[in-house]
């Protein structure tokens, strides 16, 4: 079978780093209709995966599942040695609070925050003080090239400014993996190449495992491995050696 790229393309792939999220299995069904038919999978610590398949092969149900957004039917999933399955709704949503880092297609952000405002909510969640977390996020706005739009609001942003700030948030509290869904579909080509860059360069920096979700031949070329969904199945999977 031929490779889904060309592996030339992908950069070195860190095999030697821990695994940092594991799926075993993993089923999903609604309303009686499968949509994830026993997906595995593992992640690493700074490595990136993209996650393809077309609309409805269940890209978006796994990412969930994987960010302890939603619960599996069946199947493990282990963050950092913890199965997710096993705990209950408080303990998973710290989780995700501490370790977890989530950007959207939409941006997501707070509408009546500021950019820095936005980029400090996940700092004051986890109880950091306040001293800490302006230098962490007046440091996070300029890493993202948006220092001088602190104190714009979401609607002030065009749509590449909104999504450097969702990034800087996603990486505020310095999660051990950033979850991302389709984070340049709702951009032009020029800023969605800007942002994929972006995304490189900070989990080479930080050591942040990255999975994506995408449609975007060009997102597949920061990553390290591809897998391909198709009706809640691993059709195709590829790695550099």
């Amino acid at each position: 079978m031929q490779p889904l790229i060309k592996m030339q393309e992908f950069p070195s792939h860190p095999a030697g780093a821990p695994v940092v999220l594991t799926a075993a299995n993993v089923t999903k069904a609604y309303a009686g209709r499968p949509v994830l038919r026993g997906v595995s999978l593992e992640l690493r610590a700074g490595e990136r995966l993209a996650l393809t398949g077309p609309s409805g092969s269940g890209k978006s149900t796994l990412l969930n599942c994987l960010g302890g957004v939603d619960r599996a039917d069946g199947g493990s999933i282990r963050f950092n040695q913890l199965a997710l399955e096993t705990l209950d709704a408080d303990a998973l949503t710290e989780v995700r609070r501490r370790d977890i880092g989530t950007i959207f297609q939409f941006f997501h952000l707070l509408p009546t925050l500021t950019a820095a405002e936005n980029v400090e909510l996940p700092l004051q969640l986890n109880g950091v003080p306040p001293a800490q977390r302006a230098v962490r996020v007046r440091h996070l706005l300029d890493r993202v090239g948006v220092a001088g739009r602190a104190l714009a609001f979401p609607g002030e942003l065009s749509g590449g400014e909104m999504q450097r700030v969702a990034i800087a948030r996603a990486l505020a509290h310095q999660p051990a993996v950033l979850l991302a869904d389709e984070p340049t579909g709702n951009l032009d080509s020029r800023n969605g190449a800007i942002i994929l860059e972006l995304l490189r360069e900070l989990s080479d920096e930080t050591g942040t495992a990255l999975l994506l979700v995408t449609h975007s031949g060009a997102a597949t070329h920061i990553c390290h491995r591809e897998i391909h969904l198709r009706d809640g199945l691993i059709a195709g999977a590829r790695d550099r050696d």
